[in-house]
């Protein structure tokens, strides 16, 4: 992983998640969609964010490394995190920002998201702030919907949009612990609103009774017609002997579990973003 190496401070690794499973339960009043999915942070792949006290006169900076992300600055959540804490704390001063991407973005897995809320944790501790996990994570709400998710960062069922937390039944933890997790992000992007549109809800929800088969994800229906190469992607992990395979989020990335470390994945998806590791809670 590519690394700025001129800048030192305060270093944290915000990681990526998938979506284990993903229902749309319903259409609300509101135009939006109450969900059931589970998060499940991936520990192994992350970003690297470094923050560091500005020098008196100095103003806030904001350098970046690894994949180039398509917006300026200033609209990165990195700092649109770090202008928020700034309005709301007058304790919070300027900072200079080491930034290198590995996480893909527009791949379901949650980057964006993450960078916001570890950057906030950042910014709580370097100034100080106080702020409780709870504050934080209401802080951050309004920059997404799976933001807040990042403050604790372990396993969480979510409801409502996908902003309302509660435990993981623990025969999920049991099924999946010790297993092998295998990502593939074909080179294609989806966006929200091209997996949304034409989505037909449906009030079915998960089964926890050991298996997997109910931890499907209903934007499938969607998207694979418009981007057959992830409904592509999904068939080989399971050629590669995945014991269950799902699309995460909104796409692109398609992960499969399974039973053992699959050897060379690249020779499978060499077409691909690829990421391998074992499962631990």
């Amino acid at each position: 992983m590519q690394l700025l190496k001129h800048c030192i401070g305060m270093t944290v690794y915000p990681n990526a998640k998938i979506n284990f499973g993903l229902k749309v339960l319903r259409r609300r009043s509101d135009g939006y969609h109450d969900l059931e999915t589970v998060f499940l942070p991936v520990k192994g792949l992350y970003d690297t964010l470094i923050v560091e006290k500005a020098q008196q006169g100095e103003v806030s900076s904001f350098t970046q490394a690894g994949i180039r992300v398509d917006c300026s600055e200033e609209d990165n959540l990195v700092m649109r995190v770090l202008r928020l804490m700034q309005r709301e704390y007058s304790g919070v001063g300027e900072v200079k920002v080491c930034f290198t991407k590995n996480i893909p973005y527009g791949a379901g897995l949650g980057g964006g998201s993450a960078d916001a809320a570890f950057m906030a944790k950042a910014i709580n501790s370097l100034f100080e702030l106080g702020l409780t996990t709870d504050e934080l994570e209401q802080l951050i709400a309004p920059l997404g919907a799976d933001c807040p998710f990042f403050v604790r960062n372990t396993p969480r069922l979510a409801m409502g949009t996908g902003n309302v937390f509660s435990e993981v039944p623990r025969i999920l933890y049991d099924k999946l612990n010790g297993m092998w997790l295998l990502l593939a992000k074909p080179g294609v992007a989806v966006s929200t609103a091209a997996a949304y549109k034409g989505i037909v809800p449906k009030d079915t929800h998960f089964v926890w009774d050991g298996t997997l088969t109910s931890f499907t994800n209903d934007f499938e229906s969607t998207v694979f017609p418009l981007f057959p190469k992830i409904a592509e992607v999904k068939q080989r992990l399971i050629d590669a002997g995945a014991v269950h395979a799902a699309m995460s989020g909104s796409g692109a990335t398609v992960f499969g579990i399974f039973n053992s470390r699959l050897d060379m994945p690249e020779n499978f998806f060499r077409d691909c973003f690829v990421h391998q590791e074992q499962l631990s809670f």
